[in-house]
């Protein structure tokens, strides 16, 4: 199946040009000046009037993760297919090392979930949830199969936590094979003692799961963090950073010349800790960890993303339902299921930002496409429109509108946290690997079209 998309304006991270884009298969084959090449072509995409971009790279998503005793909302399946319908064509989700059992269990247990059921191409990223010699070893086996990045919590004790030592551990090993370590950090440990305390006081409603995870126990964690990579000699990222200290933190260790990379995510930039104290039970919606922070904080994590300090825009992608899945925190805000939907949101919301002045076009494209690919090993094949990468590509229409709201996005949850929010510009088309798997409106995709990725080590490091 050969392609031409054509009377679009292709932007890249690096370029901004009037170029028809060929397609071969599910390959780039060239972007050429229009008309310039003569190309017999079973379809034309007509694109005239909007952008020509690469298909979002989200790092960051969690389909069917057990949390809280239940699980998250979208399947591989689902969340793939929203994901298309947002202007995403690959995501890396995270396969979970259970306690007691191995990284290859953990592993093998993500590839049958995503398996014959993704819509778009994806890889994965390793929790480990339970450091010990054995774990140790297989890292190496594991990035050998194209999965790069390890993830540890400092949250959650009892559930995914890990002590220093554990952390330190791998780090070095993580060093040693090529991976990357990602952190999420916050101090779980003074956590616990602040919710044990707030609801001995009676203070059970979501607003104060904002409270308790303090924005100075997100800096402590992540400056501790830094340290042990620096220890260790290995590279760091720091997962959903929200707070303005934590960014002060790795501020000063890249100014230093220490390999820390961070992401933030849509919510801390476009939602803020108000929104925590709806009335009744409406502020669980907006549960997530690490929380939503005073909308002060919004301001530094967007000239973090500006001057590079921030690396990346994911989004999290962790959904419940505010009907059966968030109201098991009802009376007690340490049971709601942490986390929101976002998979399907992020471009449109970070386009909206271009317009409101926070960003170029070229770094849109950058913290959204070819920055993460990069990141994660999987650059130029994806986050980039150029021959012989992967004909992941969007035709966006930025003179068009969307309303974001649960009765028109296509995550499989029962609210939008943006619900009736009009955002500038929408995903017109949408090609996976040469394939259109979205137009005007009508999904064309199926399950099982998307690819199991092996990625590379982080592309920062060579």
């Amino acid at each position: 199946m050969r392609t031409r998309i054509e009377g679009g304006a292709v932007l890249t991270a690096a370029d901004q040009v009037a170029a028809d884009v060929l397609v071969d298969g599910e390959t780039v084959v060239a972007v050429a000046a229009p008309g310039a090449v003569p190309f017999e072509a079973d379809t034309v995409v007509d694109a005239t009037g909007c952008w020509v971009i690469p298909g979002g790279v989200d790092a960051h998503t969690h389909m069917e993760m057990p949390f809280g005793g239940t699980y998250a909302s979208d399947t591989f399946e689902t969340g793939t297919r929203a994901a298309a319908w947002g202007g995403t064509t690959t995501i890396v989700d995270f396969a979970i090392q259970s306690r007691g059992s191995s990284l290859r269990e953990g592993l093998d247990a993500w590839h049958a979930k995503a398996e014959g059921n993704a819509a778009i191409d994806y890889g994965f990223h390793m929790i480990l949830s339970d450091v010990n010699d054995q774990s140790l070893k297989e890292m190496e086996a594991v990035v050998g199969e194209g999965v790069t990045s390890f993830k540890m919590f400092m949250a959650y004790p009892g559930v995914f936590y890990s002590d220093d030592g554990q952390i330190l551990r791998a780090m070095q090993r993580a060093g040693e094979t090529g991976g990357l370590t990602m952190i999420h950090a916050e101090n779980g440990i003074a956590i616990d003692v602040l919710v044990e305390q707030a609801l001995a006081a009676g203070r059970t409603d979501p607003r104060y799961h904002g409270e308790v995870r303090h924005a100075l126990l997100e800096a402590e964690a992540t400056h501790r963090a830094i340290a042990l990579a620096r220890v260790a000699g290995a590279p760091l990222y720091v997962v959903h950073l929200s707070a303005t200290e934590a960014l002060a933190e790795i501020a000063n260790a890249r100014e230093m010349g220490v390999n820390a990379f961070a992401e933030t995510c849509p919510q801390y930039l476009f939602l803020d800790v108000d929104e925590l104290a709806r009335p009744g039970f409406e502020g669980a919606k907006f549960v997530c960890s690490t929380p939503l922070r005073p909308a002060e904080h919004q301001a530094n994590l967007w000239r973090g993303l500006r001057s590079d300090d921030l690396s990346v825009v994911s989004t999290d992608h962790c959904p419940f339902c505010f009907t059966g899945q968030k109201d098991l925190g009802v009376g007690d805000f340490s049971k709601i299921p942490n986390g929101m939907p976002g998979v399907e949101t992020r471009m449109n919301l970070l386009h909206q930002a271009v317009l409101d002045g926070h960003l170029s076009h070229r770094r849109w494209i950058e913290l959204a496409c070819a920055t993460p690919a990069r990141m994660f090993g999987l650059y130029p094949r994806k986050g980039t429109i150029a021959p012989g990468s992967d004909a992941d590509v969007v035709v966006y229409d930025p003179a068009a509108t969307t309303t974001h709201s649960a009765a028109t996005h296509h995550m499989n949850v029962d609210y939008s946290p943006y619900e009736g929010r009009t955002t500038a510009g929408a995903v017109r088309t949408v090609l996976s690997r040469g394939r259109v798997v979205l137009d005007r409106g009508e999904y064309l995709g199926e399950p099982g079209h998307g690819r199991f990725l092996r990625r590379e080590p982080c592309q920062y490091l060579r």
